[in-house]
């Protein structure tokens, strides 16, 4: 599906051809079929595609930089299944070292034995290392990594031998700004990326997107819905309110409820309205939602079929 989708973004058919020699240059051992990911979101946006796409076949590993809600890992998802490559999820936080990273010793059959960790199993196997959350991680795990993104393409286990990158793998990072915890990165670390920007979801790419995941959303209840996110994005923006009403996921979420039979109004302060809990806030954000949905719509009117239909699922 998400080659159905780099043609009807018109990406350059070279890059495709391109992404189809890869996947048969490098195929994927029988084992890691499994962490192939089957995206069930679609990352609209074609020029992103195809810097992306363009960086990865370069060898080159990709930091995506944006604001929440602007599609980071639903691409970083999108990419490695367009690669067909193996992913491996690192969320960083405060406990995460290098070990944790890398592997560390364990016990197997009264033996000490290495067990690997996501860098070193993306390393051996040709994976997509997602590490998500950059910003938030310590310096003693980053540092393992200098050497494993720059030219010597390696990792060095104390105590073990040296670990060669297979030549398909490939690392996403992601990073949010201003998210409690987080900090400026290295510069040394970001020089080893190349930096994309992820733009804000337009108001067309929205509309696709929720009707990719309800196929029986009406056109018309799809603008309403994604004009009243696109108006809590613009309030945001000028400090109105804060970006916890920036919720794509609850935006989708609410969608869930709504035809499943919910109140739309009710669905949406679930969804979206409830994420804060500062009352003045809360009314400013259902004021706006009022704004654009009726208090008399039901479900029903949005929806092309009865409520509860079936989901589209992408394969």
């Amino acid at each position: 599906m998400v080659f159905d989708i780099i043609e009807h973004l018109q990406i350059r058919p070279e890059l495709k051809e391109s992404i189809l020699e890869f996947r048969k240059q490098y195929p994927v051992e029988p084992q890691f079929q499994s962490r192939i990911p089957v995206p069930s979101n679609i990352y609209y946006g074609t020029d992103i595609w195809e810097r992306a796409v363009t960086a990865l076949l370069c060898g080159k590993n990709i930091l995506l930089v944006g604001h929440k809600a602007t599609g980071k890992n639903i691409f970083a998802e999108n990419l490695a299944a367009a690669f067909a490559r193996p992913r491996w999820d690192v969320s960083f936080h405060v406990n995460m070292d290098a070990a944790s990273l890398i592997g560390m010793d364990t016990f197997k059959k009264q033996e000490v034995i290495f067990r690997p960790g996501p860098i070193c199993c993306a390393a051996q196997h040709g994976g997509f290392a997602v590490l998500d959350e950059i910003n938030m991680a310590k310096n003693e795990a980053l540092a393992v990594l200098h050497g494993t993104l720059d030219f010597r393409r390696s990792i060095d286990v104390p105590g073990y031998e040296r670990i060669d990158l297979h030549p398909a793998t490939r690392f996403i990072a992601t990073m949010n700004y201003g998210y409690a915890g987080t900090k400026e990165l290295n510069e040394a670390l970001v020089s080893r990326f190349v930096v994309i920007r992820m733009p804000m979801i337009s108001q067309e790419h929205l509309i696709l997107l929720l009707q990719d995941h309800y196929p029986t959303l009406k056109t018309e209840g799809a603008k309403e819905l994604a004009a009243v996110y696109l108006d809590l994005q613009k309030k945001c923006e000028n400090a109105q309110i804060s970006s916890r009403a920036m919720d794509l996921r609850g935006l989708l979420d609410g969608v869930a409820l709504m035809e499943k039979g919910l109140n739309v109004q009710d669905a949406l302060d679930m969804g979206i309205t409830n994420k804060t809990f500062d009352p003045y806030e809360q009314t400013l954000i259902q004021d706006t939602i009022r704004g654009r949905i009726s208090k008399k719509m039901k479900p029903e009117d949005l929806f092309e079929e009865k409520c509860g239909s079936r989901r589209k699922e992408f394969a």
